[in-house]
Parts: structure tokens; sequence; C-alpha cells
């Protein structure tokens, strides 16, 4: 560990109390004008720590921004997170830089993540609201080894993960639309781009994108999207932890993405369909080429949405926009 690390090791262990600048010396067995100048580094990584001529230091929290340290602290999975984490205070979008960084080698479990997207990206070229302060926007780096056409489950087993985690730290009522919307009272609260890059008949990288919208407003919400949007604070008038969101999320993302990869989305079906609400009801989905309407019978064990239409034929929709 660093001389920073231990020094915030002291800190937390003693927050909310005063530990001397002469203490933080002697143990760390650098001068004072380093602890001072470490103090100050942690101050601009978000840690808050008030100092005091005569008494010295006192840690008292950590704004809820994204520090590595911080993600990983508690964080106990085996991959997700436990990679690199990149961190931009404002990028176009997570999973472009994602993407660039996926194609240079970078390891499965790689994190990227932003306090800000100016081109947040969202399905068939859509734009995800991104602003500073208020939500999740991530993107990780999957390396599966599968084929291609097993990439779609990926999308629906990344529904489970945010639903549920959402479902278990704030208790609203959270729906997965088919295939890559969470809903809170019909309105979006999440949303998921996946990309995939393929070599021959083999997935080379997937990145999964994430925006999550978690303490932004109603009143910040632009115009066009008020009606259909939504957040974890406009629901629930609850501010929430971001960190502690991402970390559940990625502990319980792992754990799907582990087993589908052992049993395919068929052992997560159930999962998926306890999560979701769509079953049964009357929808237009918008394909590439064409408009179905119908009543969603089921979603099958590859996650694909069975339709029924009015005359009874039955049609197997493999992606598409759905509306309710």
């Amino acid at each position: 560990m660093t001389t920073k690390d231990n020094l915030l090791l002291y800190l937390k262990k003693n927050k909310n109390s005063w530990i001397s600048g002469e203490y933080l010396s002697q143990e760390l067995l650098v001068s004072r004008a380093a602890v001072n100048k470490h103090i100050r580094k942690l101050r601009d990584h978000g840690y808050q720590i008030s100092s005091s001529t005569k008494k010295g230091y006192c840690f008292y929290g950590v704004k809820d921004i994204f520090i590595a340290a911080e993600i990983q602290e508690d964080l106990d999975t085996r991959i997700f997170g436990k990679q690199e984490i990149i961190y931009f205070d404002e990028v176009d979008s997570t999973n472009a830089q994602a993407r660039l960084m996926a194609a240079q080698g970078a390891p499965e479990g790689t994190l990227v993540l932003a306090e800000k997207q100016i081109s947040g990206k969202g399905r068939k070229g859509r734009t995800w609201f991104s602003p500073p302060g208020y939500g999740i926007y991530a993107s990780l780096i999957l390396r599966p080894a599968m084929p291609p056409s097993d990439v779609p489950g990926i999308t629906l087993i990344t529904a489970i993960a945010a639903a549920e985690s959402l479902s278990a730290l704030t208790k609203l009522p959270v729906k997965i639309k088919w295939p890559n919307d969470i809903l809170v009272n019909k309105n979006k609260l999440a949303g998921i781009l996946t990309e995939i890059s393929t070599d021959m008949d083999a997935v080379d990288y997937i990145i999964v994108g994430i925006g999550l919208n978690v303490n932004t407003p109603s009143e910040a919400f632009p115009e066009h999207v008020k009606s259909i949007a939504t957040s974890v604070f406009a629901e629930s008038g609850m501010t929430l932890s971001r960190v502690k969101l991402l970390r559940a999320f990625l502990r319980q993302y792992e754990a799907c993405y582990i087993q589908f990869k052992r049993e395919g989305f068929a052992g997560l079906r159930r999962r998926w369909k306890n999560m979701t609400d769509i079953i049964g009801k009357n929808v237009t989905i918008e394909e590439i080429d064409t408009t179905r309407a119908g009543r969603v019978v089921d979603v099958d064990n590859d996650g694909t949405l069975v339709l029924r239409d009015d005359t009874g034929r039955m049609h197997r929709i493999f992606s598409g926009d759905v509306i309710l």
C-alpha cells in the first residue's frame, strides 16, 4: 500500500475523530509536510477531511463520486470491478471509450465510468440524458467464449441484475421491459446498450453499457423525456448512494454472468419473468422492417419474445421496440 493508502486507512479507522498530524507523521514515517500534501490529494479525490492547526485532521465521509478504491472496497466479486476502473469527469460515451479499450486488449471486467456523458448512447442511435452528479453511466468489457447467437441473452441478464439490485436497495416496484429497459410505474429508470465485436464465428468482446437515473430530480429531465423518464429520487424521495448501487449491481451481474455462461438464459429465465409484467400484455412491436401487434405469450429459453397476433398466429421476436 502507498503512503496515501495507509493515511486514508488511519483516517477511516478513526472516522469523525481528530488525529494529530504529528501522530500520523510518526506512524507513516513521513514528514508533517508530506502528510498535509497527501491530505490535499485525498480532498481533491472527494474525501471529506477537516483540518485544524491544534487538533490535526478529521475524516467524516466521502462525496458520492466514483473513486476506484471506494467502489472496490467491500466488493466481493472476482472480476467485475476488480480489473481496471477508468473514470472520466466528462466523456462522449462510456461505450465508445470501452470499445476503444477492448480493441486494444483490455481484459474482461474492465469498467468505464463517467460523471457526465456528452453523447450518451441508447438503442437505434438515441441519446441517453447523462447529467453530472445524478446517475450511473457505466460500461463493462466482457469476453465470453460463446457464439454471437447467444449474445442477446447478455442484455437480458444485465436487466435481471439491474432490476434485482434496484429492487433490493429501494423497494420500488421495478419491472423489466423486454429487451433492455428498467421501468418503475411505467417510466424508464434505466437502459442497457449491448455492442458486440466478433471474430469469424466467435465473440471477440462485448461492451455492455448501462445508464441508471439515480438521484435525478424530475425537473432536471429535458422536456422531451419528462413524460417517460424517472429516477430513484423522483419515485421515492430517497437519495441513494451511487457507489453503493454500483457495487450491488456489479455483484449481482457477475453472479448472473457466471450462471449464464454455464446454463444459458434458460437457467435465469424464471428470474427474468419474476421481474417483468410484460407477459400477457397487449403490445405493439416495432422491428427493423415491420410492425406487429398482439399479446405477449412468453419469453422462451433463448430470450426470444413470443407474440400471438389477433389471428392466433405465433411470432418469435428476436429484437425490436416494445410499445405497451
